[in-house]
């Protein structure tokens, strides 16, 4: 009777070393992608959900491709977005990571985060669901399931193909079973941490 959440970022692109917001998967992000649907493969998932973006695409056509019962669907509340600006309690040292958004970008953030959130926390009974998404969306599940304050989410860090599981019990609150696992990823196609955690 449980629901249980998949949250995955997607495989690496080729220009993300360039800075540019999209592209295709690398052929290292091809890699991840594959051991990851090897991972997933004995779950029989009840829906597979990802963002429009091409990376996230096509990381959910690599795992369907090894998964032939799952169906992957776009889903704009899963698109890359920044969920919060500056909040009063943030520590200062964050401040400088907002410099480069507008308001009208945060405000469609925290909306699209909230319209995710009431869509995919609720209670399914029995239900496996995979969501591949983006960093700052996971980062924001997490902290909304460990109702952390609302500039937490830019301490959670997620790898390419990194899995997040969370599960729902019944008369329980969501509960984070598992936070970027990256047990199906040798270490030369772990990508996407800041550097210091290889450290």
């Amino acid at each position: 009777m449980t629901h249980y959440l998949y949250l995955v970022r997607h495989a690496e692109y080729l220009d993300a070393e360039h800075g540019l917001d999209d592209g295709p998967l690398s052929p290292r992000g091809g890699r991840q992608a594959a051991l990851l649907a090897d991972r997933l493969s004995p779950i029989d998932f009840t829906a597979v959900w990802h963002s429009p973006l091409t990376r996230a695409a096509q990381t959910a056509e690599v795992i369907a491709e090894r998964l032939r019962s799952v169906d992957p669907q776009p889903s704009a509340l899963l698109f890359d977005c920044v969920p919060t600006g500056p909040t009063p309690d943030m520590p200062s040292v964050y401040e400088g990571f907002f410099g480069g958004f507008t308001d009208a970008e945060f405000e469609a953030g925290r909306a699209q985060m909230e319209d995710a959130t009431a869509e995919f926390l609720v209670r399914k009974p029995d239900c496996h669901e995979l969501l591949i998404t983006h960093n700052f969306v996971i980062a924001w599940f997490v902290r909304e399931v460990l109702d952390g304050a609302d500039w937490r989410w830019m301490t959670i860090n997620q790898a390419n193909c990194g899995l997040t599981i969370l599960a729902q019990r019944p008369g329980r609150p969501w509960s984070l079973v598992t936070h970027n696992d990256l047990g199906h990823l040798p270490v030369e196609l772990r990508t996407g941490l800041p550097e210091t955690l290889y450290v």
